[in-house]
């Protein structure tokens, strides 16, 4: 172990910094695509409210891998049979792409139950003061809910960290992916998904404890 720690050291750190890049850029795609669809399902019209039903139950209805492999292969062949030629997605945007879709459609959840979770009252507080409803949901409600979303948006974090290891199947230099290298380089597999797997638990522990801390002030700030 201390051989493959030692040759592949600098390649290991780099595919984790790759995997903590994926994942903070779909995140960040995810917390856009979460809003936009929870406000569409918090929303009076029902026509709205069935486009973000609609959004969150399919893709949270179809895997995270066949999600990946319909947009890095899928996509652009569609766009191939429109009479482009020579179309291609990098595996970093199809995987963000991907991710941030899936992602999305739980994030918009959480942003939902964060919203619904705030009194009614303060919604109609603020339209009694003669804030129109898009204001009083962005000043008033939208503030409020994101401190009761902060500990579940960590948890999301960590899910679509450890989901970055299934797009190893379209060929992004993740951690996982280089765990796939290694073993295959040096033939020393229980070795290699050690190594692996104590660098996710290193991240993922310490994101947890993050997640809890901030839970817990928020707890105290709230008594």
């Amino acid at each position: 172990m201390s051989q493959i720690i030692q040759v592949y050291w600098s390649m290991l750190l780099r595919s984790l910094g790759y995997t903590l890049v994926l994942t903070l850029f779909a995140l960040f795609f995810a917390m856009i695509i979460g809003l936009i669809f929870a406000l569409l399902n918090v929303s009076h019209k029902k026509s709205l409210n069935f486009i973000g039903t609609v959004y969150v139950d399919a893709v949270r209805g179809v895997p995270l891998i066949v999600l990946a492999f319909f947009i890095y292969f899928g996509v652009p062949q569609a766009v191939k049979m429109l009479g482009v030629q020579g179309f291609r997605l990098p595996a970093l945007q199809a995987g963000t792409i991907a991710l941030a879709m899936n992602c999305g459609a739980y994030m918009a959840e959480i942003f939902r139950a964060g919203i619904q979770s705030i009194d009614k009252g303060q919604m109609e507080a603020a339209r009694s003061l003669g804030l129109p409803y898009g204001t009083s949901m962005r000043r008033v409600i939208l503030p409020q809910a994101f401190k009761v979303m902060i500990p579940s948006v960590i948890n999301q974090f960590i899910i679509t960290l450890k989901d970055t290891s299934i797009l190893s199947v379209i060929g992004y230099p993740e951690l996982t992916n280089m765990g796939k290298t290694i073993s295959g380089n040096t033939f020393k597999s229980l070795q290699t998904w050690t190594i692996i797997g104590i660098l996710y638990m290193v991240v993922i522990v310490t994101l947890s404890k993050v997640a809890k801390k901030i839970e817990w002030r928020l707890k105290k700030d709230g008594e």
